[in-house]
């Protein structure tokens, strides 16, 4: 990675990190913090997680563990609650690099599109509509709620986006070093047993 690339992953790390910024939002961040115009070629993905991974390794090691083992818990929850709407988690959560300013983001996968809304309404949670970027770059709806975790004593973002049923099998790719880019209730218990204390 050249130097500017380097320098861009750095900083737009530390706000992922430190905001809970997605790498998206971080890296356009990054630019504007730099000064750098927008055309400027970004840092792929993957190189802004490993920039992730040196910046908790030396500012967040002891606390960070904990914080992703609780958001991992509360996201686990939901996805329970949302079971009947084929839940898989991503984002920084599911990759293991959240800190507690992490939200946390929850895709649901829907015969219609306005169960899962209406599931919401019916259990009384309060939500927020909106739309944002999917992962093949179309527009999704989010269900964003705000929710306290008692393991943090704070409140957490959780965003469930909903797609149509069909695109779930667009949700298995796997991302360039062979990792799923999100993991369905199964894989999420999973890593909740591997990282209990």
């Amino acid at each position: 990675m050249d130097s500017l690339k380097s320098e861009i992953a750095e900083v737009a790390a530390a706000l992922a990190v430190q905001e809970g910024l997605e790498y998206g939002a971080a890296k356009r961040r990054a630019l504007k913090q730099l000064g750098l115009p927008g055309r400027t070629a970004l840092p792929r993905n993957d190189e802004i997680e490993e920039a992730v991974l040196a910046y908790i390794a030396l500012f967040c090691a002891d606390t960070q563990p904990g914080e992703l083992l609780a958001l991992r818990r509360l996201a686990l929850v939901w996805m329970e609650r949302m079971a009947a709407f084929r839940p898989y988690l991503s984002g920084a959560v599911w990759r293991g690099t959240a800190t507690r300013r992490s939200d946390i983001y929850i895709q649901l996968f829907c015969d219609d599109s306005k169960s899962a809304e209406i599931s919401l309404i019916d259990h009384q949670v309060a939500y927020q509509p909106r739309t944002v970027t999917g992962f093949h770059g179309e527009a999704v709806e989010a269900l964003s709620l705000s929710v306290f975790c008692p393991e943090l004593k704070a409140e957490v973002g959780v965003h469930l986006l909903v797609y149509d049923l069909d695109d779930v099998r667009g949700a298995l790719k796997r991302d360039t070093k062979g990792r799923l880019p999100r993991g369905d209730l199964g894989a999420v218990r999973h890593l909740l047993h591997d990282q209990a204390p």
